[in-house]
């Protein structure tokens, strides 16, 4: 798979639900696992992939965030991974989307009141 990275082709892989592709950037490990419109979500996605110990990046927040109405012209902000971390990152961000991290509204977050 590494000559389809240096070519910045798409990498597959399978997971439990299907097949995913990932588009790789040309000369870069890191391909693209996930596209948001706003940039708060592929930031909150970030944070999340990143406090699960996976290095993750987000492309294009601050074009988005000034320009708005291009946002779907660009492809929204990019959430990108290296190769090795692709299918447990996808993993995260599914979990993440069920609801699996959600806390409920009795969770007691240990301040004293």
């Amino acid at each position: 798979m590494d000559h389809l990275q240096a070519a910045g082709m798409t990498v597959t892989y399978r997971t439990a639900d299907g097949t995913f592709e990932a588009e790789g950037l040309p000369g870069r490990d890191l391909f693209i696992v996930a596209q948001y419109l706003d940039p708060t979500e592929a930031l909150l996605a970030q944070g999340c992939l990143v406090a699960g110990g996976l290095p993750a990046v987000v492309a294009d927040a601050n074009m988005v965030q000034a320009y708005s109405l291009i946002a779907s012209a660009v492809g929204g902000v990019r959430v990108m991974v290296p190769q090795a971390h692709l299918q447990q990152a996808r993993e995260m961000l599914d979990a993440l989307k069920r609801g699996d991290f959600a806390l409920d509204d009795n969770f007691d977050t240990g301040e004293v009141v």
